[in-house]
């Protein structure tokens, strides 16, 4: 299995960092491409950092590009040895696990909340998952990752609380690496889809203790493939 996270010839692919965005500083656009990049696996765990490569591909200056590896520094997603250079940190399961405990109960919170507000719509969700089955015959995994995280998040927001997804965001980083690492599997996309359906089902109709069931289960998959793809990527784990 592979999850071809590099291009050709082992550079990592990221975008350059456009002047668009006018209000933004360079180093958040950075630093958030950078995150993309590691989340999805585009750079992998473990991985060397070039302050030079990274620049040229981001086509922006040093500068920017340090103030955003200092907060991936901070937030233990890279780390920095002297006289060996900048590197990826690798997943560690222990992270992961207390990232799902945290996803579980504030996802479970929500779900109840979204269910008990008489003007909930997941017509969004469904679109959503029509997206996930677009991406599962065309194995598109990219785009699928970015489907099923945005059907999650319409839970948050139809829940009236779409502040605490963004707030999720960097607690849930090395799950959200292990749960990518998941996805060339074979039968995982079904598999998420059909759980995916079952669970907008159960919010349609406002059956919050079956939804909850399926979501749970949903969340704690990680726990059952986590310690597999450790075994078939060691180079990916610190543990």
């Amino acid at each position: 299995m592979s999850t071809r996270p590099l291009s050709t010839g082992g550079v990592p692919r990221i975008a350059p960092i456009r002047r668009e965005r006018a209000r933004a500083r360079t180093s958040d656009r950075v630093y958030d491409e950078l995150v993309s990049a590691i989340r999805n696996l585009r750079i992998p765990p473990g991985a060397s950092l070039s302050e030079t490569d990274l620049s040229a591909q981001l086509e922006v200056s040093r500068t920017p590009l340090r103030e955003a590896i200092a907060r991936l520094v901070d937030n233990g997603l890279v780390s920095v040895v002297p006289q060996v250079g900048t590197r990826v940190e690798r997943i560690r399961l222990q992270d992961v696990e207390e990232a799902r405990f945290v996803r579980e109960a504030l996802e479970l919170a929500a779900f109840a909340a979204a269910c008990e507000r008489p003007d909930r719509d997941v017509n969004t969700m469904r679109i959503l998952i029509t997206e996930q089955e677009r991406c599962h015959a065309s194995h598109d995994l990219s785009a699928f990752f970015a489907a099923d995280e945005a059907m999650h998040q319409q839970i948050f927001v139809l829940s009236g609380h779409s502040g605490i997804w963004t707030m999720m965001q960097p607690i849930k980083l090395q799950l959200d690496r292990l749960r990518r690492l998941s996805l060339p599997e074979p039968d995982m996309l079904r598999e998420l889809i059909d759980e995916h359906t079952a669970i907008v089902d159960s919010l349609e109709v406002g059956d919050i203790e079956g939804g909850q069931t399926l979501l749970r289960a949903h969340v704690n998959r990680v726990r059952r493939y986590g310690p597999m793809l450790r075994e078939q990527h060691p180079d990916y784990f610190a543990d």
